[in-house]
């Protein structure tokens, strides 16, 4: 472990980080640079020694070795998130957060991220056997240059992400996206020469679905027995 980031985590035994300035940080530990520390904070974040909740300003340091470099956890990034209807969300460059997926759950361990949806359209999509709904993550292969139709997408117009299946149209040069969902969702089209503000981020893997989910289908189990369960 660097040296910065064993001095970031004696400090946080003490110290509340979330409300502290990267520039006081630095002061505490020696470091005039407020990117390293930045750096440092976020790699700890990734190899699970803290968690920081940006929403509420809460960072705590977690339990010695939880994440540790051997273990079989991987910290997916999470880039922000994809609107499955219109392209009216942002998808960030920069982790927001990570998830903590065992590896035994990941078809690829490397190079990829996670977008959270937002919206319907894509819930009746089949992506290894899931579909997409509203709150579910998304794993994105960014190196996936070779993209065909049918294929599960991360699109991103005009600077705005969204989640569809794409299709080639090279008879009338323009591609389409579409929507699968229980409710109706129109085609987006692309023509080619509109190409500029059109790009493909990579395409969709896998489906990680909400932890609501998990725990209804988790109740279900533990509380069927119970003479007060509906």
């Amino acid at each position: 472990m660097h040296i910065l980031q064993e001095k970031i985590l004696k400090l946080a035994e003490k110290n509340d980080l979330a409300n502290m300035s990267l520039r006081n940080i630095g002061k505490l530990v020696n470091e005039t640079s407020p990117q390293k520390i930045k750096h440092h904070l976020l790699q700890l974040e990734k190899n699970g020694l803290i968690q920081m909740d940006r929403l509420s300003k809460i960072m705590v340091k977690t339990r010695p070795g939880l994440f540790a470099s051997k273990s079989s956890l991987f910290a997916v990034p999470i880039l922000g998130t994809a609107n499955c209807g219109p392209a009216a969300a942002y998808a960030e460059q920069e982790a927001e957060g990570y998830l903590r997926v065992s590896g035994k759950l990941l078809s690829k361990k490397r190079g990829i991220f996670a977008i959270k949806a937002s919206g319907h359209s894509m819930n009746r999509a089949n992506i290894n056997g899931l579909s997409v709904e509203d709150g579910d993550y998304v794993l994105v292969d960014p190196t996936f240059t070779s993209v065909r139709n049918g294929d599960y997408v991360l699109s991103i117009i005009d600077g705005m992400a969204n989640i569809k299946r794409y299709f080639k149209d090279s008879d009338n040069q323009r591609i389409i996206l579409l929507s699968e969902s229980s409710a109706s969702f129109s085609p987006i089209f692309i023509h080619r020469d509109d190409m500029d503000n059109y790009l493909v981020n990579g395409k969709v893997i896998q489906v990680i679905k909400k932890p609501k989910t998990a725990w209804s289908k988790f109740k279900k189990f533990v509380y069927r027995d119970s003479p007060n369960y509906q």
